[in-house]
């Protein structure tokens, strides 16, 4: 699981702004299929936002869409807005905070578009119902052809990738009964009862994947 930690501000002054060296190995790639994959134009909400590097890093390359960050933890609200701050990028809207299995997905503009949900390294480490529910009101917001997207890694018919995934998910659990590295075909299914079809899978870096759901009619 990943450490976040601040650096010194300027002047001797606090810096909110959370770092996770993952991010930087991860961005780049995200980026890339979010480039191919997102429609045109409109609202993405980014379930879990962490520190707020990928929207710091993202959001600025997408000119054509909104970023909507959230979490539900303090310190990363606070760090999520001290980089959309420090990068003054109007397409990156504050940080709200958002609990899945509280809060409905929405937008403040009406007039902008969901088009997309993201959730990047957040199923491993929350409990299956979490997933659940993500999908189940994603499924009731994102209207045809809308993306709802999931980054981390997964089990393949119920194995692991990786030897270092397998001891990864044997971390996870150990610090929570709940948590653990998800099968993708269960995640799959789940996704396609609820109205998206069958995902573009993209292996990434570190034994991770991208999967993409597309939204039916």
């Amino acid at each position: 699981m990943a450490h976040f930690f601040n650096p010194e501000g300027k002047d001797g002054k606090e810096d909110l702004r959370l770092h996770a060296p993952a991010t930087a190995r991860n961005r780049d790639v995200i980026f890339d299929v979010l480039k191919r994959t997102l429609p045109k134009s409109g609202m993405i909400f980014e379930v879990a936002s962490g520190t707020g590097e990928h929207a710091a890093h993202i959001a600025p390359n997408l000119p054509h869409h909104i970023w909507q960050p959230s979490d539900i933890d303090p310190s990363h609200l606070e760090s999520i807005n001290a980089w959309r701050m420090e990068l003054a990028v109007e397409s990156i809207l504050p940080a709200r905070h958002f609990d899945v299995l509280k809060h409905d997905f929405g937008v403040q503009d009406q007039t902008i578009p969901l088009i997309a949900v993201l959730a990047i390294n957040l199923i491993h480490i929350s409990p299956w119902n979490v997933t659940e529910t993500l999908i189940e009101k994603a499924s009731k917001v994102l209207e045809e052809g809308s993306i709802l997207y999931f980054y981390g890694p997964f089990k393949r018919e119920s194995l692991h990738t990786s030897e270092s995934n397998e001891q990864f998910d044997a971390s996870l659990k150990s610090r929570n009964e709940n948590w653990g590295i998800r099968d993708m075909e269960a995640v799959t299914a789940l996704a396609e009862q609820k109205g998206f079809d069958e995902p573009k899978i993209t292996p990434m870096p570190a034994n991770n994947f991208s999967l993409a759901f597309k939204k039916l009619a």
